[in-house]
Order: structure tokens, then sequence, then C-alpha cells
């Protein structure tokens, strides 16, 4: 599975640590960026967490100068075109979004219409339409899960549509990913097990499919140890700021990872389950995991079996026989899947989210075969392979 040939991007600055949103003034001043506009939702704002960011602006002479805190849960393009408008009046000239995928999606989506002009966003989905740089843009994430601050991509729904419209460009990525532990810390603990599973995710499938690459597999790799290190000990203490950081920073190395080498059928077949019966995308990574990882086993052997390492630590790596690390991977997964179990209920199969019937798995496998993931999945995958995986994931 080598690839003599690879790209590896990532022009992110990232700027972690105790005492990261401190430096956010610093960071737009570089920018020549005098009039900030914050994208975030209600749940953020109503948790205090904008608090530190605009104390920080203020203390440093830096006016913020409005603030959007009413991102849905699935952006659409009727928020951005709003938001775009707010943005315009007030001649802002800098992008700060604080939040989980949605408001950074959302403020990836107004970035595009207030640099670019327009109402409408939808002329610029698709790969290779923004052809040059936008406004300064700062992503501040309050979920250690989904990466969205290091990748090139974003998703909005077009109500009227009824579609979700994909955005891809290297313009899209921001200027800086700012990484604080104080902005995941009143994280809910299903949410916290969710979010740190799709990161999880993100590196397994990014370490065993077909695009894998040794840059993106010293990201993933890193991020595998971090989360199987840290995500049971913040289950325990939430209030942990060490292993929030921990999670918080495996989160964009996983994404660093899986924007540079792909995934594969795990995503396809969440982002199906996702559109379908509308699960949470991290808790269809944690689902839909170990299933893959058997189904595509045979191929993912080598890589699978180095990962043991990193998921269990060198003893339990030492004393494993070579041909049997694989399996144990797997095994591993499945332990840290059935603790958070225990711990908030987060589900292991379609049955246990109680918002899934086995008459939609037919539709599930249809719509995954038509996700672009698939491409990248080691193992070829036909319709009755799909449907079979998802039958081991049902119960």
């Amino acid at each position: 599975m080598s690839n003599s040939y690879y790209e590896f991007f990532c022009p992110v600055k990232v700027i972690a640590g105790k005492a990261a949103l401190e430096h956010i003034p610093y960071e737009l001043s570089g920018l020549a960026a005098k009039r900030p506009m914050i994208v975030t939702d209600k749940g953020v704002r109503a948790a205090g967490l904008l608090d530190p960011v605009i104390a920080a602006c203020e203390e440093s002479g830096l006016e913020i100068i409005s603030i959007y805190d009413d991102v849905p849960p699935d952006s659409s393009t009727t928020v951005v075109r709003d938001i775009a408008a707010i943005y315009r009046k007030e001649k802002c000239d800098s992008i700060i979004a604080i939040g989980g995928g949605s408001a950074i999606d959302t403020g990836k989506a107004v970035n595009i219409l207030v640099s670019e002009g327009g109402d409408d966003v939808a002329k610029y989905t698709g790969a290779g339409v923004i052809k040059r740089p936008l406004k300064p843009f700062l992503v501040v994430p309050t979920t250690a899960g989904t990466g969205s601050e290091v990748t090139s991509i974003a998703v909005i729904t077009d109500e009227k549509k009824g579609v979700k419209l994909p955005f891809t460009s290297s313009y899209l990525l921001p200027n800086a990913a700012v990484i604080d532990p104080r902005m995941t810390l009143t994280l809910p603990p299903h949410i916290t097990a969710a979010t740190a599973m799709d990161a999880m995710t993100h590196a397994v499938e990014s370490f065993t499919c077909m695009a894998k690459n040794p840059l993106s597999d010293a990201y993933a790799a890193a991020a595998i140890k971090k989360v199987s290190h840290s995500l049971l000990q913040v289950m325990d203490n939430p209030k942990d700021s060490d292993g929030r950081l921990e999670l918080a920073q495996a989160s964009t190395m996983a994404g660093i990872a899986f924007s540079n080498s792909m995934v594969g059928l795990v995503h396809s077949l969440g982002h199906a389950t996702g559109a379908l019966c509308h699960l949470p995308h991290g808790l269809c990574m944690s689902l839909y995991l170990p299933y893959v990882l058997e189904y595509n086993l045979e191929t993912i052997r080598g890589p699978l079996g180095e990962l043991l390492l990193h998921l269990e630590g060198p003893e339990i790596y030492a004393a494993t026989p070579a041909s049997r690390r694989a399996e144990a991977s797997i095994s591993a997964l499945r332990k840290l899947r059935d603790a958070l179990y225990k711990r908030c209920q987060l589900p292991r199969t379609l049955k246990e989210t109680g918002k899934v019937t086995e008459e939609q798995l037919d539709q599930i496998a249809e719509m995954a075969l038509d996700d672009g993931s698939i491409m990248f999945n080691p193992k070829e995958v036909t319709l009755k392979d799909a449907r079979a995986v998802l039958q081991r994931a049902w119960a």
C-alpha cells in the first residue's frame, strides 16, 4: 500500500495551549485585521466561551464589531447570506469562527461571500472555483473531534433544494486554528466521547486507507496515541485541562492526517446514516469503526497491526504475536467503545441508537455507495458488502 507519489499540504498556523486565546489579537493584527466578526452558536455563547475571547480582544484595544450567535446545528445557505449581510453592514474585515463543525463550516462559507461578493454562495460549490485568498479567518474549535479547523472543506445545506452543498478549496483553510483547552472543558460526556471517537476514526481510516502516505501516517499515529491515552481520563475527570488539550490536539492532528490521505467506508456509511437518520457524525464514526475494520482486515493487516502500539502501548504490543496484532487493534477499539458505553451510553450498534430501523439498512447501503469517501477504502465494496457490514453493525 505504499504510494510512490503523494501530496501533503497544511498551511494552517496552529496556536495551542492554556493561553492560546490571548494570542488572537496579535494574530489578527498580523493579518492587518481591525474589525473582526464572531460567528458562533447559542450553546457556545450560553456556556460563556466567548468571554475570554472578547476579554482578550478588548485588553489589546481590538474591538469585536459584531457577534452572530445563531448558527443552527445544520447550517444553511440562508444563514450564510444573513451573516454576510451583517458583516458588510458593520464593515467588518475578518471572521473568528467559534464552535463545532457547523459554526466553522458557516464561517468558511461566509468568508467566500464577503470575499468574493454576491449573495448566492451556491455558485462557489465544487472544487477549484475559488481562485484567490479570502479575508482573514481564525477558527476556535469548541469540540475536539471534527478537525474542520485544518480541512479545506465546508458543507452547507441548501434548504430550498434540500441538498447539502460541498465547498472545497485550499483558500477555505483558516489563517490560524486556536486550540485552547478552556473551550472544551464544559463539553457534556456524550459529546466528549462522540467527538473524540470522530478524531480516532479520522486517524485510523487515514492510517489504513488507499491514499495513506508517510506524512499523514505520522499525524494519524500520534492522534491515535493521544486519544487512547486521554479519552477515558477526561471522561472520568471532565475538568482535566491537560487531557482536554491532548484530545483537542489529537483532533487537529487527525484532521491534518485525513485531509491529506482521505478516509474510507466508515465515513461513507456514516454520511449516509447521518443524512437519513439524523444521527450525529461522531456517533456514526464510533459505531461503524470496528465493523469496517473487520471487513477490510485482510487488506490492512500490516498498518492495522502497527496501530496496536499506539492503541495499547509498548508492553501489550511486544507481547502480542505479529500475526495477531491487527485483530488485537480491533479488540482495543471495541474495549474503548464498551468503556464509553458504560460511562455515557454512546451506542455501539445501530439498534442501540434507537433511531434506525432494520428496514432502512438497504437505503443506507445504497447511499453509502454514492459517497466519495468509498473510493479510498482499501478494499472494493459492493452493495452486498455494504449491506453485510450494516447487518453486523445492526446488533
